[in-house]
């Protein structure tokens, strides 16, 4: 599949969006909770973001919002390319957040 569809009400963390960029399909998500904090809108002027979304919980701005991801995929694959470049090298870890920890707890124990 080329595009995931995750249009949640309400998504406290969600790993769905996460399996599909690390494997290569671009997500097209409702920015709401862990949504929200793992997929970037993209913009077309800029280049910049890893999947479509939309902020509204209604059906037109899906169909928009898909429309425009469909969009991007037929007619400039080099922007898809690298939408999907960018998902799969994204570093979704505990690394960075355990070494936060571990200082916030070094620093808690001196």
């Amino acid at each position: 599949s080329s595009i995931f569809l995750m249009p949640s009400a309400y998504e406290p963390c969600g790993l769905g969006q996460l399996i599909a960029m690390r494997y290569g399909t671009v997500p097209v998500v409702r920015e709401t909770g862990g949504l929200k904090d793992t997929v970037a809108r993209y913009d077309p002027d800029t280049g910049d973001g890893n999947g479509f979304t939309f902020d509204d919980y209604s059906a037109d701005l899906l169909l928009d919002t898909v429309k425009l991801s469909r969009k991007v995929y037929l007619q400039d694959r080099d922007a898809w390319d690298r939408i999907v470049v960018r998902d799969m090298g994204k570093d979704v870890s505990w690394e960075h957040s355990a070494r936060e920890y571990l200082d916030l707890y070094k620093a808690l124990a001196e």
